[in-house]
């Protein structure tokens, strides 16, 4: 890292209807710098993102970038990239139907002499990069086909294609991530950092940031807080900066002893894993953990009827059920919050009201006909119940920051008052302040005796909730942890159960 500066933003303000985004934020990064980005969600780091890349235009102030030696500005994403700035953004950003190397190439496809396509070349290219980042996929795999996990580090990678590289911005990159992905990202930073190219790195695992980052800026509601090197501050510091307030343990909620059995699942076996069975009881958190690829969010798609059963018996309170479509599983008490909010669980463009009310207008209708008033007085229940952060149930969702956007998801399921709550990365995206709202939510719902099922790759938060735990690996129960056991059990126990190779023999 050198003393020369790359990038200034100079007072920026960022009006939208009704709201003022940002209050006037003004900072400095240097050549080789790794600046963190920290606020909660709402802070405004999303809005600065897109300021800085020209997606949108402040209202007022400017953001310029040095380019051998004269100062620039990007009108629009386009010059942006032009200017060498380029965004890893929260939610993956991909041609899905396109294959790896077409996604690798786009916009630079080589041509054979005849003008044609050379695909030999972007398969070879592509290979490259893949192998750099340790990916072990075909270039020809199509996106879509692959786990959502390992669409993030081909958006990541495919960074790395682009020769004009001056400032990188990762907006949460390992929230989908397995550790020895985020090790291989980390390894990324360091090299772009070595080439005296400038990082913005946005993440809520503070961790990270003590790990890879020079220095960090705090935002909060809008509004610039500070600029500290990391050396100077410990999480503690950045939390109460944060958040306004000093903050103990956010795993650290009651508990109470396990009550009937709410859900049992026995030998149940299906396209992408075999042999599960498990119980889940009233009033206890079940935890599953596994890397990327162990089948563990695709073994509670299967209980919710999304994915197919070949074989194995579901009960629910002591009774066989078959659950064959998601709605059947909602109408037998199950809830589920999907992994990726944006794309299975929100209607983006419409209102936090019809979100909330989505999964239940049969109980608020009658014949054929909605209760206008019901559903108003539901959505107006929920958004003050959990803690929705919303001007107006008449917001659109996508307006939302990702932690309320959470919110409504998880209102959404508790509008059906289920007993069995299935919560697939429940804080991804999440900054620290809404992850202890929402592990409160969690708390009062076992508190009620509800059953809640959480698959969580972040192992602090798997450890830190469950009562009991189950680890997968290669479609299969590597290990169960009683609670007694699992009160004994580290990180590092936990990731080496995961680690297991699974042996086809002991079958």
């Amino acid at each position: 890292m050198t003393d020369e500066i790359l990038l200034k933003i100079e007072n920026i303000v960022k009006n939208y209807p009704g709201v003022q985004a940002l209050k006037g934020i003004s900072t400095t990064i240097k050549k080789g710098e790794v600046r963190a980005l920290v606020g909660e969600n709402g802070a405004g780091k999303s809005t600065l993102i897109k300021c800085i890349m020209g997606v949108e235009t402040p209202t007022e102030g400017r953001v310029e970038i040095c380019c051998d030696g004269i100062w620039k500005q990007a009108k629009n994403a386009i010059e942006a990239k032009k200017l060498g700035m380029h965004a890893n953004y929260q939610h993956v950003n991909i041609a899905g139907g396109l294959s790896i190397a077409e996604n690798y190439h786009l916009g630079r496809i080589p041509k054979t002499q005849m003008g044609l396509v050379d695909w030999d070349a972007m398969v070879k290219n592509s290979k490259k990069i893949i192998d750099k980042f340790h990916l072990n996929v075909d270039p020809k795999a199509v996106i879509n086909s692959l786990p959502v996990a390992l669409q993030a580090m081909i958006t990541i990678s495919k960074i790395s294609v682009n020769e004009n590289i001056r400032l990188v911005i990762f907006d949460e990159p390992t929230a989908l991530l397995e550790n020895d992905k985020v090790l291989i990202l980390f390894d990324y930073i360091k090299e772009l950092k070595n080439q005296g190219i400038s990082v913005i790195y946005i993440s809520h695992r503070l961790e990270e940031i003590m790990e890879i980052c020079d220095s960090v800026t705090i935002m909060k509601d809008g509004a610039y807080v500070e600029t500290k090197k990391v050396s100077e501050v410990d999480k503690d510091y950045l939390i109460s900066k944060m958040v306004g307030r000093p903050m103990a343990d956010i795993y650290s909620i009651k508990h109470r002893k396990p009550g009937e059995e709410l859900l049992r699942v026995e030998g149940l076996c299906g396209k992408k894993f075999k042999n599960i069975s498990f119980q889940l009881y009233a009033g206890e958190i079940l935890g599953f953990f596994g890397l990327v690829g162990s089948g563990r969010s695709e073994v509670m798609r299967a209980v919710f009827g999304v994915d197919k059963i070949t074989s194995g018996r579901i009960y629910i309170k002591g009774k066989p059920v078959q659950l064959n479509n998601p709605k059947t599983a909602m109408l037998k008490g199950i809830g589920f919050l999907t992994e990726d909010r944006r794309t299975d669980g929100l209607a983006l463009i419409q209102t936090v009201e019809l979100n909330t009310n989505m999964y239940s207008y049969d109980m608020i209708s009658k014949g054929g006909i909605i209760n206008l008033k019901k559903e108003r007085k539901r959505a107006e229940e929920y958004k003050e119940k959990i803690g929705i952060k919303t001007p107006s149930i008449k917001q659109i969702v996508n307006n939302l920051s990702g932690g309320n956007q959470q919110k409504v998801v998880i209102a959404k399921l508790l509008c059906r008052d289920p007993d069995i709550l299935i919560f697939d990365e429940p804080t991804v995206g999440v900054d620290v302040g809404a992850k202890e709202e929402i592990f409160k939510l969690i708390e009062s719902l076992i508190q009620q005796g509800k059953g809640v099922i959480i698959i969580s790759s972040y192992l602090p938060e798997a450890l830190g909730l469950s009562d009991r735990m189950v680890v997968m690996a290669e479609g299969h129960m590597a290990e169960y942890f009683d609670s007694k056991r699992l009160k004994q059990m580290n990180e590092e126990d936990i990731l080496r159960a995961a680690s297991t190779i699974y042996n086809q023999e002991a079958l």
